[in-house]
């Protein structure tokens, strides 16, 4: 009996069968998940963090302006990337199913759209910071194994007698190969990036030589429900970052360069900062996507060297007005020299909250810059800082139209009543503000159009963090408009039109309905 395969069914063969599109549909989408399978499987070998998959997706982060990463944000949150994910996948599998279609009808075409997949997957790749040449062979293996496995199934789904099981076992059988192949390259890259996970385990932070004050007795409003505490906890604090896999940096293999625009250049590791005296620092965090109310901001104990510190040593030359830092994933965020070298707390941070950072939020190391929005400041994963001018060089955020130096406008936000329904007599209103680099000196709270009233703030806080707050209201029936605003001790008043989040912060008041029963 003959192995030979047989050739590819003219349209003709499949005019009188109405479901022949679902199968050659189906047929695409198996050659699409095998290809991208040994493409996963050659990447073991090509690239040290990023799948092709994981790459076409960093390039689509790249690509995107700054309104649609803001609407992705404010409709997902820290799910973004999630969503991302899913509409590449979602992509891609249209790209397969048209594949199987069209090289059904009008080959070529279909084992062309599954070679331009591949190009695109190699593109992706030769974009990414950690690759070099070999990372096109990805792509390139995608398109040949789909391109191979396509035409194959398309033969065998038209062979006599391949009814609906046989063509079932067949695709069945084929797409869970692909599956096992895939899962089992990203099993063997999951075991890879435990070291990332073993390195932060075996870390013991030392104890500072100059420790936080400690929170004062009674000093935060943490006892009312529905308020954030005044610390973030860790797995709380939100992430949002370009980084689409974590990157799992060993504290063996981590360097921190300074050098540019310098004296002298300067070379860290690990076990030199750790000699250093290390300091803790209370620093609230926020996103510059952060909407007018919204949670994309946070406060925690930090614990590194500050960086006024280590850019001393290396001597900054005149005119160097920048600090472009540089994280492992390539990413870039352009900080103004001052906001390193004043008398803020910035910080070159290993720890967070007692411990030592999260791999999700820098681990080994991260800049941490109050006063400032994170995409100009607080690089995770941090690896080189270049002393440089605003004038010769741009953060990764700012080409794509975000403003250049992102400082942080007062805020404040209502955490409760949260829009709820509250019975009539006194209820607790409360939230947070922040005015960093000044600090919050009042906080006043206005019920529909009427007059602004004060509001108590907790004792916890400094400029560089924010403030809890509370106002007891005593409430009637009806229906009721609460709004906030922040006064900064230098007597600035939050800035009331509202503004969206590009490109350069959200503005205007944070404002609740409740219904008062």
């Amino acid at each position: 009996m003959s192995t030979t395969s047989a050739p590819v069914a003219p349209v003709e063969q499949h005019r009188d069968e109405p479901s022949s599109r679902w199968w050659d549909a189906a047929a695409g989408l198996v050659a699409l998940g095998a290809g991208l399978a040994a493409a996963e499987l050659v990447g073991l070998v090509t690239s040290r963090s990023a799948t092709p998959v994981v790459a076409v997706s960093d390039t689509v982060v790249d690509l995107t302006p700054p309104w649609a990463k803001d609407a992705a944000i404010a409709l997902f949150g820290t799910n973004d990337k999630v969503f991302l994910f899913a509409v590449v996948a979602t992509v891609a599998a249209l790209v397969g199913a048209t594949a199987g279609v069209l090289e059904r009808r009008r080959p070529p075409l279909g084992a062309l759209l599954t070679a331009a997949l591949g190009v695109t997957v190699a593109a992706a790749a030769l974009t990414r910071p950690d690759t070099g040449t070999l990372s096109v062979l990805p792509g390139a293996v995608a398109a040949v194994v789909g391109i191979v496995v396509l035409r194959v199934l398309l033969a065998r789904l038209v062979v006599t007698g391949a009814g609906p099981r046989r063509r079932v076992v067949l695709l069945v059988g084929t797409g869970a190969a692909a599956l096992g192949a895939g899962l089992g390259a990203g099993l063997l890259r999951r075991v890879g990036a435990r070291g990332g996970e073993e390195a932060r385990a075996a870390v013991e932070l030392p104890t500072a030589a100059e420790q936080a004050p400690p929170l004062p007795e009674q000093g935060t409003y943490d006892d009312v429900p529905g308020l954030a505490p005044f610390r973030t906890p860790n797995p709380d604090f939100y992430r949002i970052d370009t980084a689409l896999v974590v990157p799992r940096l060993t504290t063996r293999d981590w360097r921190l360069r300074i050098g540019g625009m310098v004296e002298r250049e300067v070379e860290l590791t690990w076990d030199d900062v750790l000699a250093r005296p290390l300091v803790e620092k209370w620093a609230t965090l926020s996103c510059v996507s952060n909407r007018v109310g919204g949670d994309l901001v946070g406060n925690a104990l930090w614990l590194g060297v500050p960086t006024r510190e280590l850019l001393a040593e290396a001597r900054p030359l005149p005119g160097a007005d920048m600090v472009l830092s540089r994280s492992t994933d390539g990413f870039t965020a352009g900080t103004p020299v001052e906001a390193m070298t004043d008398d803020r707390d910035s910080l070159l941070a290993i720890g967070m909250n007692g411990e030592p950072l999260p791999l999700e939020h820098g681990f080994p190391a991260r800049l941490v810059v109050p006063g400032l929005y994170g995409y100009v400041s607080a690089t995770k994963w941090v690896t080189e800082m270049t002393l440089t001018t605003f004038a010769q060089d741009q953060g990764y955020w700012t080409p794509r139209g975000w403003s250049a130096r992102g400082p942080v406008k007062i805020s404040s936000r209502i955490d409760r009543p949260g829009g709820s329904d509250v019975r009539a007599g006194e209820v607790v209103v409360a939230g947070l503000a922040w005015a960093m680099d000044v600090g919050v000196a009042a906080v006043e709270v206005q019920v529909d159009d009427g007059p602004w009233q004060e509001a108590e703030l907790a004792d916890a806080g400094t400029s560089s963090t924010w403030r809890q707050w509370r106002w007891a209201w005593q409430a009637d029936p009806g229906s009721h408009t609460l709004r906030v605003r922040a006064i900064d001790q230098a007597g600035d008043v939050q800035i009331e039109e509202p503004a969206p989040p590009a490109p350069d912060g959200a503005q205007g008041y944070d404002e609740v309905t409740v219904r008062v029963t």
